[in-house]
């Protein structure tokens, strides 16, 4: 998730709310940037599962 590399790919539904839960501990001016890069990564791996471009659909 948000702060490390491409090899969570396989990242499960419990480190996802672990990743949201460090993100919510934060101070708020931090915490945008930090969810902002979570979205990125499951937009990204969605968009990866269905074999595709975004801009195609």
């Amino acid at each position: 998730m948000a702060g490390r590399g491409d090899d969570d790919v396989d990242a499960t539904p419990s480190e996802l709310l672990s990743a949201l839960e460090i993100i919510e501990s934060q101070p708020l001016a931090e915490r945008a940037d930090a969810f902002a890069a979570i979205h990125d990564d499951l937009a990204r791996r969605l968009d990866q599962s269905l074999g595709g471009d975004p801009t195609q659909r």
